[in-house]
């Protein structure tokens, strides 16, 4: 079957399959309509042998096949979805491997076993996501027993529910090979987190995709270096298994049947130890096929292969269609399949083959990827090419001996040596992240969905056809001219975003609520003196907000409690800090972000009841957390609770991330009155305390919140809470940057975007 053919039929079904997950209720009728589509078409096609009827039975057969498993899930996630907004107690088996997301949880994909109110569970098996406070025991293939509240996911998502978990416990560990591929896992992971940093804690990532020992910093810097790729297990780490192999029994003489034998097991066998979760088992298929076209002297026959596991993929687990790995997974394979070849040929006009030929698998990617990734993200990465350049020819080395390190555990020094030689390219991959995310305009935000992912597909196409050189003048014009225009808007952003900052920033503000996603980071300025509150999920996005209002220097940085969605973006103002004003610390990683603080030059005071002090002519005062509370342990309920007033600064108050207990106790201690600006706490959860926003009566309500986010934030019973007391509301999802001013008795607002009504 022609190449033409099998991508027409993986993209008709990937369409299909897309239209049948976000629209299930159509899905058993669709199966039905498909199959009798089909029934007719073979009768057509034996009767009349017509060229083209084999295609579409196919076509008709393989949306069947999609429609009947999403018709066939979709009782047992309906019973899911009745547990939306309860507390409930699940029994899971976890099918992924888990990492610690920007709130502090450990996430990690599940299938349940039972699930219901607690004390009273049914069986029931559908996919969950779940997320729970960080523990041991985590690993492929362990039953964990959960119980927290639940929250149906969006149409489309593989996952039915998402547990919060308030309380977890391992019911029973992984057994079998998972239990010795976790124990071998854990021991790399140890021996790696030894080394010296740069390195130390990004190795595991490289070698087995374990990114807990990732630190936010360092997660920032790959993101926007384009280098987070490295550190998730896809088709470039299986790859780089395969040819080792391949070449070890090659160089060994063996034939090829053998070489391929044993390449394959291998690949199976480093699933095992990565864990064989949907994102990896395919990435391994695509990565397997990818390689045996080429090794088996048929590459010509790649992307029908591709397109066929595809297929097979999407028949398997339809809700693949719309995981952006997926679609990341397929398109990367595809580009190198048919663009790194043309590339090549181009970039060999004008640099020496060698250097063209690692250029061009990287780049061959990145204009493929690029538009996918725009539909998702809002940063585009900038320096990507370039930092996969410099760092991508170490990505195998560490990944191979890394791999070396893990399977000779048992005999420690030699592991300790193959760890030790691993550790250099991981420091060389690490240092090459933060040097290249910390260049001006390495990265470029933009709002994420189907315009952005057009802009950027038209300009990997332009980029694609000056490097390629095809044999039309006329293309090659557009295309230079697209690429001019674009490095022009580029460099004119880097001048607005750095040098000529202050001559662009808005004036007459006092209070801004930076857009930085789901987290909080709330500047307020009085005179020449300026406060943060929280510094959001990562830097990048908070660099930003800085550079758009002009500000250089923090005189008082308020850390509430250190929640990822609070403190992850710290490290755009180290060096840069007078004061750190910060919550009770709860985990040794707490104390080093205050440690490396202290050590940039910032004054650490802890923040409690009766703790205050003047930026500019503004006064601040603390009123929440109590001294010493053992009723409120470190974490949201002890958050630090900031009223700030004076020196043109409307009369404010932080709740940061209060549930409605502490929010009580705060009520009833009588220090509160009313308020011009009140940041909501938690987001806008529905945890929260009536009598205290009708007692504060805020004329403004500022909820930092990212779009479409997994939590349900702001929620709709807050907003009408909000409204009820008279409180204009102002979120960032919908607003951008918000900007508050005060002129007499009046609040003056500025917003990014225009929003929806407040």
């Amino acid at each position: 079957m022609s190449d033409l053919r099998t991508s027409l039929l993986a993209t008709v079904l990937w369409v299909a399959a897309l239209a049948l997950v976000f629209l299930p209720q159509w899905a058993l009728p669709a199966a039905a309509a498909f199959a009798g589509a089909a029934i007719i078409a073979t009768a057509m096609l034996i009767a009349r042998r017509r060229r083209g009827l084999g295609l579409i039975v196919l076509i008709l057969l393989c949306c069947a096949g999609v429609a009947a498993t999403v018709a066939g899930a979709q009782p047992q996630r309906d019973v899911l979805a009745r547990d939306d907004g309860h507390v409930v107690e699940a029994l899971v088996e976890v099918s992924s491997s888990a990492s610690v997301g920007s709130d502090g949880r450990l996430w990690f994909d599940a299938q349940t076993l039972a699930i219901g109110p607690p004390g009273n569970l049914r069986q029931v098996s559908a996919p969950v996501r779940v997320g729970v406070e960080p523990m041991d025991g985590v690993d492929l293939g362990a039953r964990v027993r959960v119980t927290g509240q639940a929250k149906t996911t969006d149409a489309g998502e593989r996952a039915a529910l998402v547990l919060f978990g308030s309380r977890a416990e391992v019911a029973q560990p992984a057994s079998g090979i998972f239990a010795i591929a976790a124990g071998t896992r854990a021991d790399f992971i140890a021996r790696a987190t030894r080394l010296p940093e740069p390195g130390a804690g990004l190795l595991p990532g490289l070698a087995v995709g374990d990114t807990r020992a990732v630190s936010p910093e360092l997660s920032a810097a790959m993101l926007a270096s384009g280098l987070s790729h490295l550190t998730a297990v896809s088709g470039a780490n299986c790859a780089i298994v395969v040819a080792a192999v391949f070449w070890l029994v090659s160089l060994l003489g063996g034939g090829r049947a053998l070489r391929v034998t044993l390449s394959l097991l291998a690949l199976g066998a480093f699933v095992v130890l990565v864990t064989p979760e949907p994102s990896v088992v395919r990435a391994s298929v695509m990565a397997a096929l990818a390689m045996l076209t080429v090794l088996l002297g048929r590459p010509s026959a790649g992307l029908a292969m591709l397109s066929l596991a595809v297929c097979g993929l999407l028949v398997g687990d339809p809700w693949l269609a719309a995981t952006p790995g997926f679609a990341l997974s397929a398109a990367a394979t595809a580009a190198l399949l048919v663009l790194s070849r043309p590339l090549l040929r181009g970039l060999g006009r004008w640099m020496p083959e060698p250097l063209a030929l690692a250029l061009s698998v990287p780049l061959a990617a990145q204009v493929v990827c690029g538009p996918i990734v725009a539909l998702f993200s809002d940063q585009q990465s900038i320096v990507g090419v370039v930092a996969n350049l410099l760092a991508a020819p170490a990505a195998p080395i560490a990944t191979v001996i890394g791999l070396l390190a893990c399977l000779t555990a048992p005999l420690p020094l030699l592991a300790d040596l193959f760890a030790a030689a691993a550790w250099l390219p991981a420091a060389w991959i690490e240092t090459t992240a933060t040097v290249s995310a910390g260049l001006p305009g390495a990265t470029v935000l933009v709002v994420a969905g189907p315009l952005a992912a057009v802009v950027v597909a038209g300009l990997s196409a332009a980029v694609t056809v000056l490097l390629a050189r095809p044999r039309w003048p006329r293309v090659r014009m557009i295309s230079g001219l697209v690429v001019v225009v674009a490095l022009g808007i580029a460099g004119g952003r880097m001048l607005l975003a750095g040098p000529l900052a202050p001559m662009t920033s808005p004036e007459g503000w006092s209070i801004a609520a930076c857009d930085v996603g789901q987290g909080d980071a709330v500047l307020v300025r009085s005179g020449d003196r300026t406060a943060l509150i929280d510094t959001g999920p990562e830097p990048d996005a908070l660099q930003e907000c800085l550079a758009k209002t002009a500000t250089s220097h923090i005189d008082l940085l308020v850390l509430t409690h250190f929640d990822l969605d609070h403190v992850g973006g710290t490290a755009a103002v180290m060096g840069r800090v007078g004061t750190v004003l910060h919550g009770p610390p709860a985990e040794p990683d707490d104390e080093r972000m205050l440690q490396q603080l202290a050590s940039e030059g910032a004054r650490l005071v802890q923040g409690s009841v009766g703790v205050h002090g003047m930026l500019g002519e503004a006064d601040w005062q603390v009123l929440w957390p109590p001294p010493d509370s053992a009723a409120f342990p470190a974490g949201n309920d002890a958050s630090v609770v900031i009223e700030i007033s004076g020196g043109d600064v409307p009369r404010m108050l932080m709740l940061g991330d209060l549930s409605a207990a502490p929010q009580r106790q705060l009520l009833s201690r009588g220090h509160l009155g009313q308020y011009d600006v009140v940041k909501v706490a938690h987001h806008g959860s529905l945890d929260q305390e009536p009598a205290l926003y009708e007692a504060v009566r805020a004329r403004v309500g500022l909820i930092g919140v990212g779009a479409d986010n997994d939590y349900g934030h702001p929620r709709a019973e807050t907003l009408r809470l909000l409204q009820t007391t008279g409180t204009r509301v102002l979120r960032t999802d919908l607003r951008g940057l918000v900007l508050l001013g005060e002129q007499g008795d009046r609040i003056t607002i500025r917003t990014e975007r225009e929003g929806e009504p407040g």
